[in-house]
C-alpha cells in the first residue's frame, strides 16, 4: 500500500470487475472538484491491508467503501461521504449522511444485486488519463 493511503488521503474501494462501478469511478473523476480520491479495486492488496486498519470493510466485491482517514464508509453511505469531494450538485447529496443507512441501503442492494446484469462485467479496467494513472492504486 503506498504511503499516502497511510497518511489519512481518502480513498474509494470498488468492484474491479463491475462495469457499474467502472462507470462509477469515471464519473467520479469527471465531477470531483479538489482531485484528491484516490481509487483501489476492493480485489487488491490496498484494500487487503485496510481491512486490518478497518475491520467493518468486507471481504466480498457488492459493497463499495469510502475510507476517509477516521472511517470506512460502506454502501450508500461511501457516496454519501465521499459527494463532498464532487463539484454541485453533487456535492449537496453530503448533507443526507445522517439519514439511517438501512433506509439508504435498502435501494443499494437490490442494485448491487443486479449490477452484474445490468452493466456487465470488466475483463480490464479503462486505462485512466496520465494526469489521474497516480491516484490508481493496486
Amino acid at each position: 500500500m503506498q504511503e499516502v493511503v497511510a497518511a489519512g488521503t481518502p480513498i474509494v474501494l470498488y468492484d474491479g470487475t463491475c462495469g457499474l462501478c467502472a462507470k462509477s469511478v469515471r464519473f467520479i473523476l469527471n465531477h470531483e472538484r479538489d482531485h484528491e480520491l484516490m481509487f483501489a479495486p476492493l480485489q487488491g492488496p490496498t484494500a487487503a491491508a485496510l481491512r486490518a486498519k478497518y475491520p467493518n470493510i468486507p471481504t466480498d466485491i457488492d459493497t463499495v467503501v469510502f475510507v476517509d482517514g477516521e472511517r470506512a464508509h460502506l454502501r450508500s453511505k461511501a457516496f454519501m461521504y465521499l459527494s463532498k469531494h464532487l463539484q454541485a450538485p453533487y456535492r449537496w447529496l453530503h448533507a443526507f449522511r445522517w439519514l439511517p443507512g438501512f433506509v439508504l441501503n435498502w435501494l443499494y442492494r437490490i442494485v448491487a444485486a443486479v449490477r452484474y446484469k445490468l452493466w456487465g462485467q470488466v475483463d480490464a479496467c479503462e486505462l485512466p488519463s496520465p494526469a489521474n494513472r497516480k491516484r490508481f492504486l493496486e
